[in-house]
Parts: structure tokens; C-alpha cells; sequence
């Protein structure tokens, strides 16, 4: 059975469609990648599937049950987390305190405080600066945080909103080897990403998005030596 299972979504901004019927699963332990260009619903796909915006039909489901209709702090409850385009950190208040936002469905004290030691030593850069305002902070290190705070819920599965987004190389590099000991950890990834060869190098599978639809389905090794995705999404 799949983690996470999507079965003909529809989401309509107005009358336009931006998602035309996709269909795409995720299993337990895979990283999966979605790529495709500006504007092809990567973002909206997975704001559906964590509940900020609503379908126009279709299914959604996590775990086996039925999360279509289920509001989004219920579905972190379960066991999904979401790391936004954009880091959307909360700048005025520290580093400490964006990590514990993210714990906020968490009653136990010990558990939190131990999520927090194993966020604090995957991300060393985030320990030293504890008491820092997220907003003084480099864009690669917001990201850092931003995946901080989305693990510190403890999910078993996290969705990844274009990670390396206007970082740096050096930056991008450390970002996606972080993704990977996430997942080598026991956390289930799905992952939109514009950079398609990082995504593509670390994924077991891949789905290609264009307008609205899913065109392409496949492992993630064969796609990155497709030629016609090597074209369109490569730069080759």
C-alpha cells in the first residue's frame, strides 16, 4: 500500500485549471521528485495535498484514510509535514522558536526536546545560532530551517517545496545531502524541485508535470538519461 496516494486531482484557480486529473503515489522510504517547469502546478499539488487549498475533485490519501477534505493542522497531526517555496521562516522570532513552532502538535515535553537534539545535529549551523532572529540569517541557512522546523513534527513523510531555491551552489550541494540523510534516516520524501538533475540523481522515482498534467512517469536514473527530458529540463 501506498503512503501517500493521489488519484485524479483537479484544482481550478477561477475557471483555469491547474491541475487537469493527476495521479501519482508515493510509497514508504522512496524519494520521489516532481519536476517540470514554471507554472505546470508543482506548488499547487502539493498545497492540496497538505489542505491549503482545496480540490476541484479527485482524491487524496495518506496512510490509507481519506485526507481530501481534512484541514491542514490535522493533517501534520498525522504524520505529514510541508517545507514552502520560499523558506517562510518566521524572521522576528529566533531560531529556537521557529523550531519549536514546528512541534506545536506535540504535547510530550521529553519528545520535542529530543527532536530537537536530532534537528540540532543534523543542522550544527542552527545550534550556534539558537537565539539568532530567523531573519538575520543567509537564505541557506532559512532553508535549513525551514527543513528543521517541518522534521521537528516528527513525520513520516515531508514535502519539499524547490529546497535550493536562489542558494548558492555550495549551499545547494549541502541542501540535498541533507535530503538524502533524511531519507536514509526512515523519512519518506516528496520533492518539487526546478534544479531537475539534483532532483533526478537523488530520487528513486520521478513524475514530469506539464500544464496541469502528469506526461511522464518513471525511475529517476532512466529520466535523467532520457533524451527528450535531458532537453527539455536539463539544459542539454
Amino acid at each position: 500500500m501506498a503512503m501517500l496516494k493521489v488519484t485524479d486531482l483537479k484544482v481550478n484557480y477561477g475557471i483555469i485549471p491547474a491541475l487537469k486529473g493527476i495521479s501519482f503515489e508515493v510509497n514508504e522510504g522512496e524519494v520521489i521528485a516532481l519536476i517540470g517547469a514554471n507554472g505546470a502546478g508543482k506548488t499547487t499539488t502539493l498545497h492540496t495535498v497538505t489542505g491549503l487549498i482545496p480540490s476541484a475533485g479527485g482524491k487524496i490519501e495518506f496512510l490509507g484514510k481519506d485526507i481530501t477534505l481534512t484541514p491542514p493542522h490535522q493533517i501534520v497531526k498525522m504524520g505529514m509535514a510541508h517545507v514552502p517555496e520560499g523558506r517562510r521562516v518566521f524572521p522576528d522570532m529566533t531560531v529556537y522558536q521557529n523550531l519549536m513552532l514546528g512541534a506545536y502538535t506535540r504535547k510530550n515535553a521529553a519528545e520535542k526536546e529530543a527532536s530537537l537534539e536530532l534537528v540540532y545535529s543534523r543542522f550544527p549551523r542552527l545550534k550556534e545560532r539558537t537565539k539568532q532572529l530567523a531573519g538575520t540569517l543567509s537564505g541557506g541557512e532559512q532553508q535549513m530551517l525551514a527543513m528543521g522546523r517541518a522534521l521537528m513534527s516528527h513525520p513520516r513523510i515531508i514535502l519539499m517545496d524547490e529546497p535550493s531555491m536562489g542558494l548558492s551552489p555550495i549551499y545547494v550541494n549541502e541542501i540535498f545531502d541533507i535530503i538524502e540523510k533524511v531519507s536514509s534516516e526512515g523519512t519518506t520524501v516528496l520533492l518539487v524541485e526546478q534544479n531537475a538533475r539534483k532532483a533526478l540523481s537523488i530520487a528513486d522515482r520521478a513524475y514530469v508535470l506539464e500544464t496541469g498534467s502528469i506526461t511522464t512517469i518513471g525511475q529517476a536514473d532512466a529520466l535523467l538519461h532520457d533524451d527528450a527530458i535531458r532537453k527539455a529540463y536539463l539544459g542539454e
